[in-house]
Formats: C-alpha cells, structure tokens, sequence
C-alpha cells in the first residue's frame, strides 16, 4: 500500500451567534497568514440575495506555505454566514459598522508531501518515495512537519476564538512553535 502524499488534519469549527466586526476579523486571519509567511488567497465569494432575516455568505480562504522543497502547509477557511445584518453602533465614541449574524468557520488542513511531484515520474520512483517515506523518515514527517501543521491550525483556532471573545485569552500552546507573533 502506498503511503499517502496528503495527510489531512482534523477539522476544527466555530460556531457562532451575535454580533462582531467582519472586517476585522477578515483582517485579523488575513494578517496571522502573513505574519507566519502562507501565500494567502480567497478561493471563492458568495453572496446570496438578502432575505427579510437578512443576507448569506460562503467566503473559502487558502493559505499555502512551503516549508521545505518536500514539505507544503495547507491551511483552509471556509465561512457560512446567516441573517447577516449590518449595525451601525457607537464604540468608545466612534461610529463603527457591525456585523449581526450566525456563522460556522471550519478550520481544515493538510500536509502536502512531495508537492514538487519529483517521484511522480514512474511507477519505480513512486515505489522509491514510499519506501522512503515509509521506512526512513516516517518518524519525522508525522512528529515534526505534521504536528507543526497541527499547532499551526490550533493557534488560528484559538485566535479566531479569542478575536469573538469566545474564550478566555490564551491557551496551553501558545509559545509552542516559537511564534510570539
């Protein structure tokens, strides 16, 4: 059996209900991709017709890092949006428009090994690579490069979280990866 070239993390979501600052946290999760070097792109943006409820919105982010010439992080973000209303409210003395709305953000990711696709070129290079892979750096790639991955997707997690002030600021893998930033 070949050993797979995409190993997927778990999914991570958020639901949520009430009212927050879309722009921020659009920025906010467009700003942690590029602090942390990911080429950063919206896949896809929908809009649907506003309802008397309010609007719906389906917005996907990508982001991709490669990390070495063998390894690639990949981070998806898709948002649903419901009965999303605009709220014009007065923040320590400032005018500020708001979002009121429930959303579920899922969090998804993968490492992408071999991603130049440089053993893809026979079937006796593709044996090659998943020996390696099997045999010889199978420790490092599922305890370095995955699990780097994984923090990486549980620090936007809590990010995200802590943003909506849905928990309390913080978490056990805050200097995990070194990243103070």
């Amino acid at each position: 059996m070949a050993y797979p070239t995409k190993l997927p993390i778990e999914k991570h979501r958020i639901r949520y209900k009430g009212l927050f600052d879309f722009d921020g946290l659009y920025n906010l999760i467009v700003q942690w991709m590029k602090a942390r070097r990911y080429w950063f792109h919206e896949t896809s943006y929908k809009h649907k017709v506003p309802l008397p409820t309010g609007a719906e919105q389906e917005i996907s982010f990508i982001g991709t890092k490669d990390v070495t010439e063998f390894y690639e992080h990949h981070i998806t973000i898709d948002f649903h949006i419901w009965d999303m209303t605009e709220v014009e409210m007065e923040v320590k003395g400032v005018k500020k428009t708001l979002t009121n709305a429930r959303m579920e953000i899922i969090i998804s990711g993968a490492l992408n090994v071999d991603q130049q696709k440089r053993f893809d070129q026979s079937t006796l290079w593709q044996n090659v690579r998943d020996f390696f892979l099997k045999y010889i750096i199978r420790q490092d790639v599922e305890t370095i490069w995955y699990d780097e991955l994984r923090y990486r997707i549980y620090k936007l997690h809590n990010t995200i979280k802590e943003y909506l002030d849905m928990q309390a600021k913080g978490n056990e893998y805050k200097h995990y990866l070194g990243d103070n930033v």
